[in-house]
């Protein structure tokens, strides 16, 4: 258990330091890509919630708040007339961005701001949220098992799950193994003479190997009675959009 915590901290810490520097170096190492597959995040999920506009979107690990800013414009590209937007994150320094850059959404109360992580979501109550999303954040998070049984927590019945994330490969494929290159090799590098900060983007490639398959974590989220509806990779499979559907009879 110290070991889980410890190793938690560690990785609040290293985005704390990252923060200043974070939209500008995620911009130029992902070319911008990471646009796209947010904005199909957002449509899939608003297909799935159906015709009603969902009271309540959770964004965790929100980290700059740069899906909360997705989910607004989109809602309104879609005519879905939320009610507010919250965001979690573990980290002050990625909230200090936040905050700034959500300046306007938090004084006209349409989004709120938490300091929190995603195995505990204590400010938010039981079966309160309409769509709940995590955009590359659940690798950083130690307890994923933990997590995911508060996503389903929160989540109402028939609420919408949305995961972006960077999930280890089943088998590789000479794309893989390419983007692979990329991500342990030429990452790093460049991340770090953003950022100042090597070890934080090497930690990236390391954090995806450490990670779930995508049919391990379905297989998880289908135990907590969250059924996956759709699943859509990205570039060589680098990333990976899964939406899933909190089951009316659990």
């Amino acid at each position: 258990m110290r070991k889980k915590m410890d190793k938690q901290k560690q990785i609040i810490e290293m985005f704390d330091s990252i923060a200043p520097t974070y939209d500008s170096a995620n911009r130029i190492l992902s070319l911008g890509i990471d646009v796209a597959w947010r904005k199909e995040a957002c449509k899939k999920a608003f297909e799935y919630f159906g015709e009603d506009s969902p009271s309540v979107i959770l964004d965790v690990a929100c980290g700059t708040g740069d899906m909360i800013l997705h989910w607004e414009r989109n809602a309104k590209k879609f005519q879905k007339d939320f009610g507010k937007i919250i965001g979690i994150d573990p980290s002050n320094g990625m909230l200090e961005v936040a905050r700034e850059k959500l300046k306007n959404q938090l004084e006209s109360r349409k989004v709120e701001l938490f300091l929190g992580e995603a195995k505990n979501l204590t400010n938010i109550e039981k079966q309160s949220v309409d769509i709940l999303s995590i955009a590359y954040g659940l690798r950083n998070v130690v307890d994923i098992k933990e997590a995911l049984g508060e996503f389903a927590r929160v989540l109402k019945k028939g609420g919408v799950l949305v995961i972006l994330e960077f999930t280890k490969k089943e088998k590789e494929n000479f794309l893989d193994k390419m983007m692979g290159f990329y991500t342990k090799k030429v990452l790093p590098i460049i991340g770090g003479l953003l950022s100042k900060n090597y070890r934080a983007y090497k930690y990236l490639p390391d954090s995806i190997d450490g990670f779930l398959t995508s049919s391990m974590l379905i297989e998880e989220l289908n135990k907590l009675g969250v059924q996956m509806k759709f699943i859509k990779g990205y570039s060589a499979n680098i990333s990976t959009l899964l939406i899933g559907v909190k089951q009316q009879n659990e």
